[in-house]
């Protein structure tokens, strides 16, 4: 598995609906919340406003922004393909292991990568004027990064920094979005699928500085009214807010216990994002039983310096928790 929910294939192969399969394998938002967001038939009908001004405004105030510095996409994936597209660095830097579609997109983008495990190499020096890629909660193993010493590096170095905080709401942690305005080769990415519980609706954005958010291909209506007007009435919910974090912390507390206390683990890692990273003595075989009993979790052999003896467990609610335990108690 090379990315986590591919529930639909998973479905058909057990012959069952997607809905019957329990998704660990994913990373979005444990907590939801019932949506009453719908378009009137003169919003169907009408185009939408292609400077997005609205929905930009909002994000801004949220994440303490000018509206300048803020490019929309259709998803975060679309945002890095089409940044890594637009730069010009020859060389890029990958801090390994992370989310795939930076490497297929370096590729398309026919740069040079060279790879840097954060695990042993974290402060290797970069060649000057290189393209940095990092994610920050790392991914798969949600490891928050201090970047202070390492940004101090980057830019002595003059490189160009991609950073990627999609998993950074979850716990409050601390954002490069104030050096964007000190340094203007930084760019932010940033999901809304994650936190916000809608994988559905497809919104990402880069923040950078208002020059090089200009020179950004956009293209019309790239977003639809639907996706507009949800992400809208999610980031201005406070209650939402509030109540994902508080469900966030509880439910990530009673995973972890319930990973530690099962006995097909030998490591269970600490983790500042959605989802927590295990080791087991055989993850093909783990995974395949608890398949069977229609539980999907990502085996993490398709991550550089990881096996698929590697699980990553989405964080999730109670009831599929108990589900998830009383599973991994009955398989020997």
């Amino acid at each position: 598995m090379k990315h986590g929910a591919g529930i639909y294939k998973v479905a058909k192969r057990l012959k069952c609906t997607p809905e019957e399969i329990l998704d660990f394998s994913s990373n979005i938002n444990s907590y939801t919340k019932q949506t009453q967001t719908q378009l009137t038939t003169e919003e169907l009908v009408r185009y939408g406003d292609t400077t997005y001004s609205t929905l930009k405004k909002t994000i801004a105030k949220t994440y303490q922004l000018k509206k300048t510095h803020i490019a929309l996409y259709n998803g975060a994936t679309s945002a890095i393909f089409a940044l890594i597209n637009s730069l010009k660095n020859k060389r890029a830097y990958l801090y390994v292991p992370l989310y795939g579609e930076y490497e297929k997109a370096l590729k398309l983008a026919q740069k040079k990568i060279i790879k840097i495990d954060r695990a042993k190499e974290l402060y290797a020096k970069p060649k000057k004027n290189s393209l940095i890629l990092f994610v920050n909660p790392s991914t798969p193993d949600g490891t928050y990064y201090n970047l202070s010493k390492l940004f101090q590096l980057w830019k002595k170095q003059n490189c160009t920094i991609v950073v990627d905080e999609s998993f950074l709401e979850f716990e409050s942690l601390p954002s490069l979005r104030h050096e964007l305005q000190n340094y203007d080769k930084l760019y932010i990415i940033q999901s809304f699928t994650k936190f916000y519980a809608c994988g559905g609706v497809r919104v990402g954005a880069i923040f950078s500085q208002k020059k090089n958010i200009q020179k950004l291909h956009q293209p019309l209506w790239h977003l639809s009214s639907y996706d507009v007007k949800f992400l809208l009435e999610r980031l201005k919910d406070t209650t939402f807010k509030k109540a994902a974090k508080k469900a966030h912390r509880k439910n990530k507390k009673e995973l972890l216990k319930l990973l530690k206390n099962s006995s097909h683990f030998t490591k269970v890692m600490p983790s500042d994002a959605n989802f927590i990273l295990t080791q087991t003595k055989d993850g093909t075989k783990l995974t395949d039983a608890l398949l069977k009993k229609k539980i999907l979790v990502r085996r993490c052999g398709s991550f550089d310096t990881l096996t698929d003896d590697w699980l990553r467990f989405g964080v999730k609610n109670k009831k599929m928790h108990k589900k998830l335990k009383d599973a991994l108690h009955h398989i020997p």
